[in-house]
Formats: C-alpha cells, sequence, structure tokens
C-alpha cells in the first residue's frame, strides 16, 4: 500500500476545501440552520409531537442526511471530475498508485469533508432544537457508512460526467427530491395508500430511518432492514468502482 500517494490525494483534496472554507463548509451549515429556524423553532413551536418526539427534534436526522447526501456527492464527483476535465487524471493513472489507493484518497478525503459538516449541523441544532441520542455507537455508524457510501456514489458520478451540468443532475434532479419524499420532514406513517407503500421503494427512506432510530428509538422500518439497504448501496457502489478501473470506462482515452 503507497500510503504517501495516498496521504498527497488526500492532503490535496483537503487543502482544497480551506480554499473555499465559506462554500465548502460554511455555506451548507448556514442553509441548514435555516431549516432549523424556519421548521425547528417557528414551525415546530406549533406542531404536536410525532411517534413521541417533538417536531423539531424529529427533522433532525431528515435534514442532517439531506446535507450529508448532498455534500458527501458533491465533494466527490467534483474531486475526481476536475482532474479529468483538466486533464491532470493521466497524471495520477501513470503515477505509482493503485485504483484502491486513488479510491481511498479521493474518497477518504470527501467523506472527512462529509463528517466534519455533519458534527458542525449537529452542533448548530443544539442552538435551536433540544435533542437526545439513545444510541451513539449506531448513530456514528450511520453517519460514517452514509458519507462513505455516497462518496463512492459521488466518485462514480465524477467519472460518468462530461460536464458541469451533468455533475450536478442526479444530486439536484434525483436525490435531493428523494430526500424530501423519503420522510426527512415527516413519519411515512402519516401518508395515506398507496402512498405510504409506494415510499418503501424509496431507497434514502432506509436511510433516514435508520439514523432517526439510532437518535430517538423510533423508526417507521425496522433498523436491521436500514443497515441492509446501506451496506447493499456500499456493496453497489464498490462493485461499479471496480468495474471503471477495470475496464477503464471513460478514464482512459
Amino acid at each position: 500500500m503507497n500510503f504517501n500517494g495516498i496521504r498527497a490525494i488526500y492532503k490535496f483534496e483537503m487543502n482544497r476545501t480551506r480554499r473555499t472554507l465559506m462554500q465548502s463548509v460554511i455555506s451548507p451549515v448556514l442553509s441548514t440552520s435555516l431549516y432549523f429556524i424556519v421548521f425547528g423553532t417557528a414551525i415546530g413551536s406549533r406542531m404536536g409531537e410525532i411517534d413521541g418526539v417533538s417536531y423539531g427534534a424529529f427533522i433532525i436526522p431528515g435534514l442532517l442526511m439531506l446535507s450529508l447526501l448532498s455534500e458527501s456527492i458533491s465533494n466527490a464527483s467534483f474531486g475526481i471530475f476536475f482532474p479529468k476535465f483538466s486533464g491532470t487524471i493521466y497524471e495520477v493513472l501513470s503515477a505509482p498508485v493503485s485504483p484502491l489507493e486513488i479510491i481511498t484518497g479521493y474518497v477518504g478525503a470527501a467523506a472527512t469533508k462529509s463528517l466534519i459538516i455533519g458534527t458542525l449541523i449537529l452542533l448548530t441544532a443544539r442552538l435551536f432544537v433540544d435533542y437526545s441520542i439513545a444510541h451513539p455507537f449506531w448513530m456514528l455508524a450511520f453517519l460514517l457508512l452514509t458519507a462513505l457510501t455516497f462518496s463512492l456514489f459521488g466518485f462514480i458520478i465524477g467519472i460518468w460526467a462530461n460536464d458541469f451540468q451533468q455533475l450536478q443532475v442526479i444530486p439536484l434532479m434525483v436525490i435531493t427530491p428523494l430526500t424530501f419524499l423519503g420522510g426527512a420532514f415527516y413519519s411515512i406513517n402519516m401518508l395515506p395508500e398507496p402512498w405510504q407503500t409506494l415510499t418503501l421503494f424509496n431507497p434514502v427512506v432506509y436511510l433516514i430511518n435508520g439514523f432517526r432510530w439510532a437518535f430517538y428509538g423510533v423508526a417507521d422500518v425496522h433498523m436491521g432492514m436500514s443497515l441492509g439497504m446501506t451496506l447493499m448501496f456500499l456493496l453497489i457502489c464498490l462493485t461499479a468502482v471496480w468495474w471503471i478501473f477495470r475496464t477503464g470506462y471513460r478514464i482512459k482515452p
């Protein structure tokens, strides 16, 4: 394992974050804080409890998951797309680093950024909403698995995209709507049929509910199913990345 190569890629990506601190870290934290102010404080104070949890506290896992998914995908996709766009990807591919080491450097940096943002959002939420964490270990596990999985997914999008417009299509047109419709702001048990059953086909439902269970011990789906779906998507992403490097899809002339 070429740890120097991994360290070089990782440090380069983290330095890029420090150069764009306002856009990379402060902006998503401020955006999520507005949700807490509007939904958690203003609207939440006028709404009843959901599954025994105040509305302001109930939406914290969903809002955190919304930021985590979008930031993980954005960081990883841009991190690998820009070298591909500028042509410097060939320097990385010709360097004495393996595909595993390249993935570890790029995905590790993207996941680290997402975890930093997630931690800051949790600390910021404490200023507006009182919440508790019933299962800290599982909360950290879901946080880490989600950041890692969707950083891999973002890496795949960065390889697939041919321009900056394509880079934004899946996060804006697919991931964000699925998150909003996946129970980020409500319990899916509040939906009438057949919408309640159809919502179960949304994979983000299982991520949000697994995270919510870790916080409050309540969820619309079983925690084991949430964990299983997360691990299955991680395996799919790993398989896709292996295939990309095996075939040279859009990274080799």
